[in-house]
């Protein structure tokens, strides 16, 4: 998987990857020619006292490394250049994967998980072929030149590679084998110590009103101590590696010492080739070291190249339509036929049967009990999820067949939990109609009862928001939502229980605005107050995920006992008379 991911995002840049080789090709070539010269000197200019021959090969040496120089050099910023960009690319890929899944992904990966696999893992995958780059191309051609130039100084003492090479391929391979599935622990490990300290961050309100400190201190310290194990555990086996390869290199050049010494003694070597073997030895020795480091990075960018492909691989249960249709006529018409939602593995629907309309110029309202599918309902129509049954039409055309640009204009979302993005308040209100003037946002927070806290804020419009919202109230973030939606005027609004944080005041004020402005609109609310939808159009009563009632209040009171048990548990009976 890791080959494949490599080859696939590495593919555009063919040319800096064969300048690279072509640079350490050159490298290795200029530092294995080194040797031979200085044998030389030793032998051809230091034993017999040739101080011109002395001079003009030291000079050749310098050219031949300053030449080694500048190709590693070279090799280097084009090996950088091109793996950072390989990051780029797949961490670019990650995200615009990402932000094509429906809710079912997203919530079967987890946003801790995906965004480790964003950032984590592909810096793993980055990292690997950066060394990849710098040691790796280099390494083989390091190792088979060493032999062969080895074997150019003395053929006998050669021999004792054939013992050397493979000891240190098998002490690598074994190591290797055992550290791949620790690998991948530590990067579940990872997953999980990132989902804790995100629950922990997002929910301190909670832990303090709780006084569960101490509780999500065991909690963080459990994981955080699981990776510390593994992390060890695959730490001991990395650091067995390197002193385990330098025992082998160490016994080698006394090896190599030892029959040498014999080799000059019985004149069938000079010293200068022993000098030059003992070199091309290190040479190779230092390109398998090079190998063991980069076999060392394998198994955990291995692990990181499957769940990247993973992601890569997820197919989005919302699938764009082939043919897109971007021209309709604009009336705001929403109907449901038999649509039906199921999750995957589900024994039972979320929504059975559902059959609903909602006309321009009115207000259809959707209530039922905790669980029975109102939000579920109300996310298929912008297609945050696809019905598994059944159709969700917009002025006649089902949803699944839309163009996204054309739904998005055609169709404005409050969600259950506003959300707000880092920036300021003109940035979030203009985050669905870019642009849209001043006045049109103090228009929109108006009409959303928010114009008074924005203007006290001393940079008004651009005043700063934290992520998520974070420096403004439950209420103000609402009512910011509910602004931004109200900035792209389109045919339909939909609110997902959008009025729950405000006071009964604000509530009212919010809705005779609201109905001044959508008087011309298609209006869906999902509401768990009575108060909010008693007035509606419409009401849909929903239970289990069945529509079990239609009606305007008055009717359901008299006819429907699940609305009336709803109602008559927020208001007595006067009052819902």
């Amino acid at each position: 998987m890791l080959v494949r991911l490599m080859r696939a995002y590495l593919r555009p840049y063919t040319k800096p990857i064969a300048l690279i080789v072509l640079l350490q090709l050159v490298q290795t070539l200029a530092t294995l020619y080194l040797p031979t010269l200085n044998a030389d000197i030793i032998d051809k200019g230091v034993v017999k006292g040739d101080t011109g021959y002395i001079f003009r090969t030291g000079g050749f040496m310098v050219a031949v490394t300053l030449l080694q120089i500048v190709c590693a050099i070279g090799a280097v910023y084009f090996g950088a250049h091109t793996s950072m960009a390989l990051g780029r690319d797949v961490r670019g890929a990650v995200f615009d994967r990402v932000q094509s899944f429906s809710a079912r992904e997203l919530g079967r990966f987890g946003a801790p998980s995906l965004i480790t696999r964003t950032t984590n893992d592909v810096q793993q995958v980055q990292m690997l072929t950066l060394m990849t780059f710098t040691l790796m191309v280099s390494a083989p051609i390091m190792c088979v030149g060493g032999i062969l130039m080895a074997l150019n100084q003395d053929v006998p003492l050669s021999a004792l590679l054939l013992v050397i090479v493979p000891v240190l391929g098998v002490i690598v391979a074994l190591l290797v084998r055992r550290l791949r599935p620790l690998f991948r622990r530590m990067q579940e490990r990872i997953d999980t110590v990132n989902r804790i300290l995100r629950e922990q961050i997002t929910g301190i309100r909670v832990i303090r009103a709780f006084v569960r400190d101490t509780h999500e201190r065991q909690r963080f310290k459990a994981a955080n101590d699981e990776l510390l194990d593994v992390s060890i555990r695959s730490g001991r086996l990395m650091s067995m590696m390197f002193p385990l390869v330098m025992l082998v290199v160490n016994a080698a050049s006394v090896a190599v010492l030892w029959f040498g010494g014999h080799r000059i003694d019985s004149g069938g070597m000079q010293l200068g080739a022993l000098t030059a073997f003992l070199s091309y030895l290190m040479q190779i020795l230092m390109s398998v070291m090079m190998a063991t480091f980069m076999f060392m990075m394998i198994p955990r960018a291995e692990v990181c190249a499957e769940r990247i492909h993973e992601v890569l691989a997820t197919e989005t249960s919302v699938v764009p339509p082939v043919t897109p249709i971007s021209s309709v006529t604009r009336h705001g018409q929403l109907e449901l036929r038999g649509v039906e939602f199921r999750y995957p593995g589900a024994e039972e629907p979320v929504l059975k049967d559902i059959d609903l309309i909602a006309l321009p110029g009115e207000t259809t309202a959707i209530i039922g009990s905790t669980g029975s599918g109102k939000s579920t309902l109300l996310g298929l129509v912008p297609r945050l999820f696809d019905a598994t049954a059944g159709s969700v039409l917009v002025d006649g055309e089902d949803v699944r067949e839309l163009d996204p640009v054309t739904m998005a204009e055609l169709i404005s979302l409050v969600p259950q939990k506003p959300y707000l993005f880092t920036g300021t308040v003109a940035s979030n209100l203009r985050y669905g109609k870019p642009d849209a003037t001043d006045e049109e946002l103090w228009r929109a927070l108006e009409i959303a009862q928010a114009r008074d806290f924005v203007e006290a804020m001393p940079e008004g419009l651009d005043a700063p928001i934290a992520q998520g919202g974070g420096n403004v109230s439950g209420g103000q973030r609402q009512r910011l939502a509910i602004a931004r939606a109200l900035v792209r005027q389109p045919e339909i609004y939909l609110f997902d229980d959008t009025f729950s944080a405000l006071d009964y005041a604000t509530d009212a004020r919010l809705r005779a605005a609201l109905a001044r402005e959508t008087r011309d609109a298609t209006v869906v609310i999902v509401a768990q107050r009575v108060s909010t939808i008693r007035d509606a159009d419409r009401i849909v009563v929903l239970d289990e995920g069945r529509v079990v009632g239609t009606g305007t209040h008055a009717e359901l009171m008299d006819g429907n006992e699940t609305y009336r048990e709803i109602v008559l548990s927020q208001l007595t009976e006067q009052e819902a008379a």
